[in-house]
Formats: structure tokens, sequence, C-alpha cells
């Protein structure tokens, strides 16, 4: 105990920060979760079964299966039971297990090919027999055949990195116009101040709509993406301008501030080696909550047809076939992208929470 009250006496602002982040225990949850999910992002193509285009023709529709390790004839290693159709009351064809049927899943399977680590190759983590009728579709397939869950991974790229994207040119703007409009004051101050105040009086849905909108139909999806990434940044440094204007107004009037002005140091200095990082604790914090708000943005303005477009696949369009009562009623695995953007949106929140503890390690 005596070793652990040493190491608090002694441990400096950012040991005493890690300390007290270590002991939220829903944070480290979180971070963990974050990890996979941008791993996901990375190596997507290799743990998606299939293409994110790769269609099944025959088998729209198709709920999520599950794996099975036991049959009639005892145990079995992991397999997926084949599909038969049929046609209900309604008219609507509906698929059952075909307990005649079974594909082995296989680990290291080929299937479609894609890019893994900046190479070309058909292998992927899991799949069956490439040549077998049925696919595995554990989310299931959406109206046009294609699997849920491959295309949910393949999303993951745009609709997490839009985030890291877009909140690391805003956290730029927002600390740098913040803490010189702190650090100056004057019409500096006040003409970012009413910049500020001009774009937070704007609704913030309508005004990414509308600048949304405003993007030719008919430039390519990647500068459709990265168009859609400025306008989230340059809309979304406000408020991290403004909490960086006020630490900065408490810090200016500092000793150590004073100290180095006295010396000669030039303004660039002052605020790039005294002033950013004595905010870095507010900045981290922003920055984390920030990152689900893009992702938030993103999704609802694809969701809304006026973000990211088919072909590419993001979770936003991805929950554009949610649009209709029919598929809430009869397939309601469609809506599972949006499970993904709620594990995101919380675990950002809750490492947010936790950094916003740790950046004030002296306060119980």
């Amino acid at each position: 105990m005596s070793e652990i009250n040493d190491t608090l006496s002694t441990a400096g602002q950012w040991q005493l920060a890690w300390i007290k982040f270590r002991q939220n225990r829903v944070a480290l949850v979180s971070g963990v979760i974050l990890a996979l999910m941008y791993l996901m992002t990375v190596f997507s193509g290799f743990l998606a079964p299939y293409g994110p285009d790769h269609r099944f023709a025959r088998r729209p529709y198709v709920p999520p299966q599950g794996l099975h390790l036991f049959a009639s004839d005892g145990l079995h290693l992991p397999f997926a039971y084949g599909l038969k159709e049929h046609v209900d009351h309604t008219g609507r064809t509906l698929f059952t297990h075909d307990p005649e049927v079974r594909y082995t899943l296989q680990l290291f399977a080929t299937g479609d090919s894609h890019s893994f680590l900046g190479f070309e190759t058909d292998l992927h983590l899991f799949g069956i027999d490439s040549a077998a009728e049925d696919g595995l579709f554990l989310f299931g397939t959406d109206r046009q055949g294609r699997d849920l869950l491959s295309r949910i991974l393949y999303g993951a790229r745009i609709s997490l990195t839009i985030g890291l994207i877009g909140v690391t040119i805003s956290v730029i703007l927002g600390a740098v116009l913040g803490v010189t409009s702190g650090y100056f004051g004057g019409w500096v101050d006040e003409l970012t101040q009413r910049t500020i105040e001009m774009l937070r009086a704007f609704p913030q849905i309508p005004l990414w709509m509308a600048l949304s909108a405003a993007i030719p139909p008919d430039v390519d999806q990647i500068t459709s993406y990265f168009m859609i990434t400025l306008i989230l940044s340059l809309l979304g440094w406000t408020s991290l301008a403004r909490i960086v204007r006020g630490k900065v107004l408490s810090l200016r009037s500092e000793e150590f501030v004073m100290a180095a002005q006295l010396m000669g140091a030039s303004h660039k200095r002052v605020i790039f080696r005294h002033l950013i990082p004595g905010v870095l604790g507010e900045i981290i914090v922003v920055a984390t909550i920030a990152v689900p708000t893009m992702i938030l943005a993103e999704s609802a303005l694809s969701f809304l047809n006026l973000g990211i477009r088919a072909p590419m696949t993001s979770w936003g369009v991805l929950l554009q076939e949610g649009r209709n009562l029919t598929t809430l009623y009869f397939h309601q695995w469609l809506l599972l992208p949006a499970l993904f953007i709620v594990i995101t949106v919380l675990s950002f929140n809750f490492l947010g929470d936790a950094f916003r503890d740790a950046a004030d390690p002296y306060t119980d």
C-alpha cells in the first residue's frame, strides 16, 4: 500500500491520468471494442466471407443462419444447413433449413478476390465450398441476395474512417482557431466568435443536408466521400474552438506564459509550445466525443441518400433498406447495421467520459 502511495505522490499529471483511466473498467472494455472495430476495417476483406457486391440471385431475404455442431447422426465439425424455399399463402418466398444438405465450415477458405495488406488475394478467414449452391449467411441476405455480414464489414471502412478523418480536420481547425482567439483577443477574437455563432445558429442536420445535396450527383465515389468528410469537418470545429478559447483565456495570464513572453518567445512558440499542450486534455476529450457525432451524421445523410451513395457501402447506405414498413415487419435482420452504429457510438461516449475524468486526475 505504501508503494502505491509513493507512486501517486511522485507521479506526474499524465501518469495520474493514466492511473485514473485504468480504474474505469467500462472505458477499458470500450477501448477494446473500438480497437477491434478499427482492426475490422483493416482486415474487412479477409474477415468477410464474400465481396460486398457478391449476389446469390436465388437467395434474396434469407434470414440469418446459424452454425451447428450436432445433427441427427451425432457430432460434426461446425456446419451450416442448406436452404430450401417455399411460397406461403401470401405469395412470399420463404427459406428454411434443408436437413439433407450440409456445408462444413472451412477456415482460410478461397472466395472473392480482395485487397489484403496491399496484396490481391482470394483468401478469407472462413467460408464454405465456393461451388456450393447456397452461401454462408450468418447475418442473412438483402433483397439482392448479398450477404449482410460481408456488407457490414466492408461498410465499416467508410463509416468508421469518416469519423476519424473528419475529427482530425475539426480538431486542427478548432484547436488553432480557439487558441488564437483566446490568446490574441481583440478583433481576432470578435471575428472568430461571430463566425462560430453564425455557424451554430443554423440547425445542424438541415445544414448538413443542404450542403450534401449541393454535391453533384455525377462525381465519382471517392470524391463524394472526401467532400462529405470535408463538409462534416468544416461544421464540426465550433464546439472545440469555444472550449479551447475559454481554457486559453485562463492560461494566458499564467506565470509560465508571461515568462515565455518576457524572454522574447514569438507568438507562434507561445501558442504551439505552451498553450496547445496546456489544453491537450480538453482537445482529446472533445475529439473522442466528436467521432460518434461524425459517424451518426454520415449514417443519417447516407440513410437519406444525401451522403455516401451506392455502389459504395457504409452503414448508413445499408440502413436505407429499413425505410419501409415491409422490411421492418418481415426482414428485421436488415437493421443489424444499426446495432453496430449503437455499439460504436456508446463505446466512444464511454471512452470520452473516462478521458474527461482522467484529464483532471486531482478530482474524485
